[in-house]
């Protein structure tokens, strides 16, 4: 229900917008010639268009923040011990409007927790007590933390372009103490996991905005995990079709 805390409606929304649907019929063109259906449209990739067009940028930031506050829950329950042990300061890499990190920081107030995203983000996201903004790009200077956080980041990029973000994260961390979180759907081999429509959905609309984003099975993430510099993992199910890929680097 429009209003309501865990409305979905401003999701719902950005999806039937006509700036995005028109692109769903540009998607063969896309696979036969390469690159996103939405560039195919609009001439340039989702994240430029935001920038230059601050009304789609606003309702791309709400539809983010509406599945936030509703995968928010989950996590934090799932996750609740691992927060916890986290002695010192969280980035969430790629936290939009700061939501998320604000809900960690609200539950372990122990945590100084950072929200990291693109500038034309960070210039109108809301103060949130506890929360500090920075702005930045997820291949450069991400702030050094004792954990980072990646809430549905990397299933936008390549696997060229995860292991370099990875890297990237490693350096950023204590190497015997730090860890990276991650959060995303990791498929069933087979196919038949509860949620693997739903991430067949995702995988598709992948195709759509970016040019080599994907969903991954459990040996993606472990051979990813592996070539970005963190040797051991851990996937804890929640109650969502998301997971938490707990990665450490020794």
């Amino acid at each position: 229900m429009q209003g309501s805390e865990f409305s979905l409606v401003p999701f719902i929304m950005m999806q039937t917008h006509p700036e995005l649907m028109t692109s769903w019929l540009f998607l063969s063109k896309c696979v036969k010639e390469g690159g996103t259906a939405f560039s195919q449209v609009h001439g340039c990739e989702i994240i430029d268009f935001a920038q230059k067009n601050p009304k789609f940028n606003k309702m791309f930031k709400d539809a983010m923040a509406c599945t936030a506050k509703l995968e928010a829950e989950g996590i934090l329950w799932g996750y609740r011990d691992g927060f916890s042990s986290i002695n010192g300061s969280l980035v969430d890499v790629g936290g939009g409007t700061g939501e998320m990190a604000a809900k960690i920081v609200k539950a372990h107030p122990h945590v100084k927790a950072i929200n990291f995203d693109l500038p034309h983000v960070i210039t109108t996201a809301p103060m949130h007590q506890g929360v500090s903004h920075v702005e930045g790009n997820i291949f450069g200077a991400i702030p050094n933390a004792d954990a980072i956080l990646l809430k549905r980041v990397l299933h936008g990029f390549s696997d060229e372009d995860c292991i370099k973000i990875l890297k990237n994260c490693a350096k950023k961390i204590p190497k015997k103490t730090g860890k990276i979180i991650i959060v995303e759907h990791v498929l069933e081999p087979n196919g038949n996991g509860p949620f693997d429509e739903t991430g067949l959905v995702m995988d598709l609309l992948m195709m759509i905005l970016t040019s080599s984003g994907k969903e991954r099975t459990e040996l993606d993430w472990k051979k990813l995990l592996k070539e970005g510099g963190f040797s051991h993992h851990k996937i804890i199910k929640i109650p969502a079709f998301l997971s938490i890929i707990e990665a450490h680097p020794a």
